[in-house]
């Protein structure tokens, strides 16, 4: 009889030793003009100081829960547990709040209201440390990092310099915010130019998505698998936001990956058509090292995981930069 193999946590890329966590939810903010309160949790390690602060942004996605503060457990317990304090907002699109369907113009992706919510949440620091017992004071504000899936991938990339036309004035808008000093797109839309007919008729904001003022560093998570020609027939679109989006850029290239990258918003989940814990393991701790190296430089992180990933016979990934 055989024995499986054990999952691993890290898929073989250095990180540091996990350390007890902590969740607070939810935390809630009156924001003037929003449909709802914005509500958060927060995840943080038990202990520590001067920790480096991650905002989380959830996908749009089909399921109630998930495309909330309630999913993503696999990466955001993760990255806590090894030193970041990680806020995410259940921004107005999820299927929990049940408010796509009203009479707004930013319905029903809400993408102008997800930057938002970003931003209220860094203007709101204080207010977020003050309502969570044993957080005032721990956290280092010069080091803040933002990371996002699918839809949430696209509030990053705004946040980063990408531009749209805003959905009720046409005007064109970037949220493009200095504080946060590193950003992750994963598998984000692309280049609103090269949408599909149903992306087209369901989801006219992204229209006009372009990437050519995405100056600010970040790194673009794309899995070989993830193509749906109900977004673009480009097979290559999700790569966009790193081949349009000029310098210092990052693409991690995920083989074998679809759209749900082995199960990061939720283990066992029934939406997920590639379930593999072993590609969550390397999503993200090649994530972890990414920001731990970009938010200290010097810091030997990112080093450590390229070379992993290049001793790999067997590698889960290929990593470029321009």
């Amino acid at each position: 009889m055989s024995v499986p193999t054990p999952v691993t946590e890290d898929a073989g890329i250095p990180t540091t030793t996990p350390t007890p966590i902590v969740s607070y939810l939810p935390v809630t903010l009156n924001v003037p003009g929003r449909h709802v309160d914005l509500q958060v949790k927060v995840t943080m390690p038990a202990t520590g100081d001067d920790l480096p602060i991650l905002l989380f942004s959830h996908g749009h996605g089909p399921s109630t829960f998930v495309s909330s503060f309630n999913g993503y457990g696999p990466l955001t317990n993760f990255w806590a547990a090894r030193g970041f304090v990680v806020v995410q907002p259940t921004h107005q699109d999820s299927l929990a709040l049940g408010l796509r369907g009203l009479d707004d113009p930013d319905a029903p992706l809400y993408s102008v209201s997800r930057a938002d919510d970003m931003v209220f949440i860094l203007d709101h620091l204080d207010d977020i440390e003050a309502a969570v017992p044993g957080l005032a004071g721990r956290t280092d504000r010069t080091r803040i990092a933002a990371v996002g899936h699918s839809l949430g991938g696209h509030t990053v990339s705004m946040l980063r310099g990408a531009e749209m036309e805003h959905p009720a004035t046409q005007e064109v808008v970037s949220f493009n915010d200095d504080r946060i000093a590193v950003g992750v797109d994963i598998a984000g839309p692309g280049d609103g130019r090269e949408l599909a007919e149903f992306a087209d008729t369901n989801y006219p904001a992204l229209r006009s998505l372009r990437f050519d003022a995405m100056t600010a560093a970040m790194m673009v998570v794309v899995g070989e698998n993830d193509q749906n020609p109900m977004f673009s027939d480009n097979a290559r679109w999700r790569e966009q936001p790193y081949d349009l989006g000029p310098s210092p850029k990052t693409r991690l290239y995920v083989y074998g990956a679809e759209h749900g990258f082995g199960g990061i918003s939720m283990w066992d989940g029934a939406e997920t058509t590639d379930e593999n814990p072993e590609r969550v393991a390397a999503v993200r701790s090649l994530i972890w090292a990414f920001l731990r190296s970009s938010l200290y430089p010097g810091d030997p992180a990112w080093d450590r995981a390229r070379a992993a990933l290049e001793s790999s016979t067997t590698p889960p990934a290929a990593v470029t930069s321009k």
